[in-house]
């Protein structure tokens, strides 16, 4: 297998790669941040993109590489002035720095992900190696006097080796270097590599954005956008994998098998656990037990809160949760179970358990944690 021919280590399944992606919804703090620092000339050398994963903190890290290869410096005063400082990140897409990058072509930017083995497989980390080349990087484009900027993603994957080499480039960073890390859990790094980065910290999109951003991957949207944006926890990302595997659908269904619980509609049950067991339903299943982990979690928070979340994910949902969850003394049975079953199931995939089974025995384990 050749490297074209690996999944893309920064590109969520299904959507276009952060550099194809112009803009970025439901961000504006985000980059009214770094635009400020910018516009006074407190520019830190390197920068931590955090927040969770799919809500556009790569398409981030992309857009302020096209703005710092294509701004120049700021002048002084001249006759006129200086000139306003930049109030976004766009970059026209005709322009030279935008057209290089979308190929892959800019001698200014340098991208770290994770990279194939001798194997021809893709590594789980990033490895020392990865980091290292950035040396060649360096010394091939120190002569011409621009900017450089270098995107990391995700620095969570790095191993230790790894780690240590970029933390020596952020202690010493080369001039006019700007190191952007894209990172989904922050209390991964070292927590040196954490003190020498400014945070700009990411927030879960809204519905309305939602809809923008997946309008922009070229989503079908469907009727109930809210409902999808509440079940990706605003993760462009997620949404993106819900639509693909009708994960909407499959989140009304498993709604529905707790409809008459205690009582329960063993039919159905099997159904479900056949859905997860079948050949290529590895994805489906995996779905399957974030899924069960969303509905365990809402049901924590209805017997809380005293409310069922809004909105609705699914049909009659409100009605399902409130009878199942009346109470805090029945928030802290679902919270409980919530941790018992997502153990259970990070387990049972790793040492690849039936995933039929796996399903049965967590269907009966909600149906007795109803009937407690």
């Amino acid at each position: 297998m050749s490297d074209d021919d690996l999944p893309a280590p920064d590109q969520a399944p299904g959507a276009p790669h952060p550099r194809e992606t112009r803009h970025l919804f439901g961000q504006d703090v985000a980059e009214a941040d770094f635009l400020s620092s910018f516009a006074t000339g407190r520019m830190h050398h390197g920068w931590l993109l955090t927040g969770p994963e799919g809500v556009g903190k790569a398409t981030l890290a992309w857009r302020i590489a096209r703005f710092l290869l294509a701004t120049p410096p700021a002048e002084e005063d001249g006759l006129f002035g200086a000139p306003p400082p930049p109030k976004t990140l766009d970059i026209d897409p005709e322009h030279p720095v935008a057209r290089r990058i979308l190929a892959g072509a800019d001698p200014g930017l340098a991208t770290i992900t994770r990279s194939a083995n001798d194997q021809g497989r893709l590594r789980e980390q990033i490895v020392v190696e990865d980091v290292r080349r950035l040396s060649r990087f360096f010394g091939l484009s120190s002569a011409d006097g621009g900017r450089r900027v270098v995107i990391v993603d995700a620095a969570d994957e790095m191993n230790t080796s790894a780690a240590n080499a970029l933390l020596k480039m952020l202690e010493e960073p080369p001039a006019r270097t700007t190191l952007l890390l894209v990172s989904h859990q922050p209390t991964r790094l070292l927590p040196t590599i954490r003190s020498r980065c400014r945070v700009l910290r990411l927030q879960p999109l809204g519905p309305d954005d939602m809809a923008r951003a997946l309008e922009q991957a070229g989503a079908e949207l469907p009727p109930d956008t809210a409902a999808l944006s509440a079940l990706a926890a605003g993760s462009v990302g997620a949404a993106l994998r819900l639509l693909a595997l009708d994960g909407l659908g499959q989140y009304d269904r498993l709604v529905a098998l707790l409809g008459p619980l205690p009582r329960l509609d063993r039919p159905a049950a099997l159904k479900l656990a056949d859905s997860a067991a079948g050949r290529g339903a590895a994805e489906s299943f995996d779905l399957l037990l974030t899924l069960v982990d969303i509905l365990l979690s809402r049901l924590a928070r209805t017997g809380a809160t005293g409310t069922p979340p809004e909105p609705q994910a699914a049909r009659n949902e409100a009605e399902i949760l409130a009878r199942l969850a009346p109470d805090p003394h029945k928030a802290r049975a679902w919270a409980a179970l919530a941790a018992t079953v997502s153990a259970r199931g990070r387990h049972g995939q790793a040492v690849n358990l039936d995933p039929a089974a796996l399903v049965l025995d967590t269907v009966f384990k909600i149906q007795e944690t109803a009937a407690g």
